[in-house]
């Protein structure tokens, strides 16, 4: 088993941008060939082809979602057989880091770097694995560039997505709390007369899960997920947290939801009540493919994707991945 690590660098992560002259120095001084700081999409499948020649034991991601998405995105455009990927040590650094909640290493800069190196030398590089089946999001016209991330929705959420893209809300909130303040004000705006109709009546989308046609064709709000834990202990699906690794965890909210607060306070909380399973407003399961035919975005890890020629958006269960753990 090889004994060196690949770092995949996210300059422009929040917490990259932050000057560490200690970790610099640690990344200045590693071997030729191990670090990696691509500035496009185009030079990370460069990158990860390279890799691909010399397999690393593991592939150190250092950066946000969106990094680890594109690094996900990178291997399985890559001529590098899923079954044989190594392991990822996701360092979150990034303005959101919802994977790394789940599946981080749990540890970031030269303290990260040498635990590794250290675990390699001692051949401990299979220790603390876990494993998820990342969303695959696929589109007729983008053959060959499907996107791989943990957490998309559409309706409300991506909404509220372009209000968390905003100065006042990246500037002022820090990584994982943006998503939980993307949702705080994507409700706030229901308060507002003038906003609450136009929310509330949602999307247009024709919804079919594993091959079955959903009713309705309006939806105030979709989340899917392939992650098996969020912070603070939200959690707005009906499947047990700890087996959602099997498929894909998703929530479909019919337009003008009923009772929507009362559910919100309680999905933030992690909280299914009775009640809420039995509300037709609400539904919510594991599947292995959703397929969404629509004229609208679909938002994965914070990047937002166009439909493909057809209308369609096929949401699907990617190959499992393996996550190094401290």
């Amino acid at each position: 088993m090889p004994e060196h690590f690949a770092l995949i660098y996210n300059p422009r992560s929040r917490r990259n941008l932050k000057v560490d002259r200690q970790y610099q120095a640690v990344v200045r001084a590693m071997p030729s060939g191990m670090c990696h700081a691509p500035r496009s999409h185009a030079e990370l499948r460069r990158v990860i082809e390279s890799l691909s020649r010399v397999p690393p034991a593991c592939i150190v991601v250092d950066g946000g979602d969106g990094t680890v998405g594109s690094v996900l995105s990178a291997l399985y455009a890559s001529s590098w057989p899923h079954e044989s990927w190594p392991a990822l040590a996701v360092l979150a650094s990034g303005n959101t880091n919802l994977i790394a909640a789940d599946v981080g290493f749990g540890l970031r800069g030269p303290e990260a770097l040498r635990l590794l190196q250290d675990r390699l030398a001692n051949g401990q590089a299979s220790v603390g694995l876990r494993r998820r089946r990342p969303l695959v999001v696929s589109r007729m016209g983008y053959e060959g560039e499907d996107i791989l991330g943990f957490f998309g929705g559409m309706g409300a959420f991506a909404r509220g997505i372009e209000i968390a893209h905003q100065p006042g809300v990246l500037h002022n909130w820090s990584h994982d709390m943006a998503v939980l303040v993307t949702l705080v004000l994507s409700f706030a705006q229901l308060v507002s007369p003038a906003q609450r109709r136009s929310w509330l009546a949602g999307v247009t989308a024709d919804l079919a899960i594993d091959g079955q046609d959903m009713p309705g064709k309006e939806h105030f709000m979709l989340l899917c997920t392939s992650l098996q834990r969020l912070p603070y202990g939200a959690w707005p699906f009906w499947t047990e947290a700890d087996q959602a690794g099997k498929g894909v965890s998703y929530l479909d909210v019919s337009a003008m939801p009923k009772r929507l607060f009362p559910a919100a306070w309680n999905l933030l909380r992690g909280h299914v009540p009775a009640w809420l399973k039995r509300s037709d407003s609400y539904v919510s399961g594991r599947a292995d493919m959703l397929v969404l035919q629509t004229g609208l975005p679909f938002v994965l890890d914070g990047e937002v994707l166009s439909p493909g020629v057809d209308g369609r958006i096929t949401i699907s269960a990617g190959p499992p991945v393996s996550f190094l753990q401290a």
